[in-house]
């Protein structure tokens, strides 16, 4: 097995030290020792901080990750939490099609005014409900 330092790993992830700190502390990576001062973490450190890197770009929070690490270095996916989060990706990928949609028409709207384009008072309400529904979830 080889070993890597802290250093090291922050150069293959591109994260900072900080963050692996961070990482280690909340369960979701493993330090195998020290080397002075320096962690030191064996090479499946890799494997869990892409596993990390894929959760976090799929929009999980670090606990929901958590929740699917295993101690003895598995991953236990939730095949069911996997769906659900496919299926939200899928409805913000259609209301930011939308608003693309809208912007471009925007852009190329023969209006004087955009306040008189139906097309984009439909855009300004569809950024109107889209902003109420991330506002509530805080």
């Amino acid at each position: 097995m080889r070993e890597m330092d802290i250093g090291q790993v922050a150069r293959w992830s591109g994260l900072p030290a900080s963050t692996l700190r961070y990482y280690e502390e909340k369960g979701l990576i493993r330090s195998i020792g020290r080397n002075g001062l320096r962690r030191v973490f064996g090479e499946s450190v890799k494997e869990r901080l892409s596993l990390i890197a894929l959760g976090r770009a799929a929009g999980f929070a670090l606990d929901d990750i958590a929740g699917m690490l295993q101690e003895d270095g598995h991953a236990a996916i939730d095949r069911a939490q996997l769906l659900a989060r496919a299926e939200q990706l899928d409805r913000t990928i259609k209301r930011l099609g939308a608003i693309r949609d809208g912007l471009r028409h925007a852009a190329a709207c023969p209006q004087e005014n955009h306040l008189q384009c139906p097309n984009f008072q439909r855009l300004m309400n569809l950024a109107a409900k889209g902003r109420s529904r991330t506002c509530g979830n805080r």
